[in-house]
């Protein structure tokens, strides 16, 4: 029986880093074993389960509804053990936490907070991931993933961080070379800076003779970050739409120019924590997140609802 419950939790484990790897060859990487391996403990627990987890190409590998569901399964076995684990060495909170985050959020708010969190948690590694691309928490990718906007309905838990409103701007350069847009509309006529990835929102919100309008915009650049697209603005390549927490420093120095603010719906963007949830939440994601709340709790830039300062 030992030997049985032995293989079973390789096998569990073996799988779900096939899972969060997305890969066969990445899995063995990880975990320090050959593919050949990888492959062999995959079609074993398959013969055992009688159930195909995974479909495979030579171009993606996806999870079938058996898959998912022995996923879903074994990650909360994996919690349990997680738990089990830290009560056991009284009560420390141990192990790997993945955390998710944009480029801008991450560089100015999550990263400084890091430092402290791992003095106070010695047994805990941390997996930094800073993209603007929305991450799938479902499929393990993150344990933690900050989340800019209006939450979309889904099982996961969140816990607000702050919100900020969305400021347009350019840099003085790009202004002295094409002129300051003064109406909604003259944007069409200017380079604007887009992202290359879906937005729930394809034009750039107005309020103008008290309606609200969408302003549709475009250029020659496209981009995949928030961090990219202020370098480009402060770079004179064209005129942004930005969090004002990302660009508020820019615009207190003279650096970038806040435009049409008379027109600006003052719509908050909100900024949530979200992580996966369950009977109980994993004592390390527990732990970050209250590290995130009480460290960002009274950031000026996480409440401002205000005009910048020109």
């Amino acid at each position: 029986m030992p030997r049985i419950a032995m293989e079973r939790s390789g096998e569990l484990e073996v799988f779900l880093r096939v899972v969060q790897e997305g890969a066969f060859s990445a899995a063995a990487r990880s975990l320090e074993i050959t593919p050949s391996a990888v492959s062999k403990l995959i079609a074993r627990l398959e013969a055992r389960l009688g159930a195909r987890l995974f479909v495979r190409t030579t171009r993606s590998l996806t999870l079938t509804e058996e898959g998912q569901a022995f996923r879903r399964a074994g990650a909360r076995i994996v919690q349990e053990l997680d738990d089990a684990e830290q009560a056991a060495a009284g009560g420390a909170v141990r192990g790997r936490l993945r955390v998710s985050a944009s480029l801008p959020f991450g560089s100015l708010f999550v990263a400084p907070l890091i430092p402290s969190f791992l003095e106070r948690h010695p047994a805990l590694s941390v997996d930094l991931s800073f993209t603007d691309e929305m991450v799938d928490l479902v499929a393990r990718k993150a344990d933690v993933a900050i989340r800019m906007g209006t939450l979309p309905e889904s099982g996961l838990h969140a816990r607000k961080l702050g919100q900020s409103r969305r400021v347009v701007c350019a840099a003085p350069s790009y202004l002295e070379r094409r002129g300051t847009p003064t109406l909604p509309r003259e944007l069409a006529s200017h380079e604007c800076l887009t992202f290359n990835f879906r937005r729930s929102r394809a034009g750039w919100p107005f309020v103008e003779g008290g309606l609200e309008l969408e302003q549709d915009v475009s250029g020659h650049l496209q981009v995949n970050n928030g961090e990219t697209m202020r370098q480009m603005a402060l770079a004179g390549v064209g005129i942004a739409r930005l969090g004002l927490f990302h660009v508020a420093a820019d615009i207190e120095v003279g650096a970038l120019v806040p435009l049409l603010e008379r027109y600006n719906p003052g719509d908050l963007e909100l900024i949530h924590a979200v992580y996966v949830g369950g009977r109980q939440i994993p004592r390390r994601v527990r732990a970050f997140v209250d590290h995130l709340v009480d460290g960002l709790a009274g950031a000026p830039l996480l409440c401002a609802a205000q005009a910048p300062s020109t």
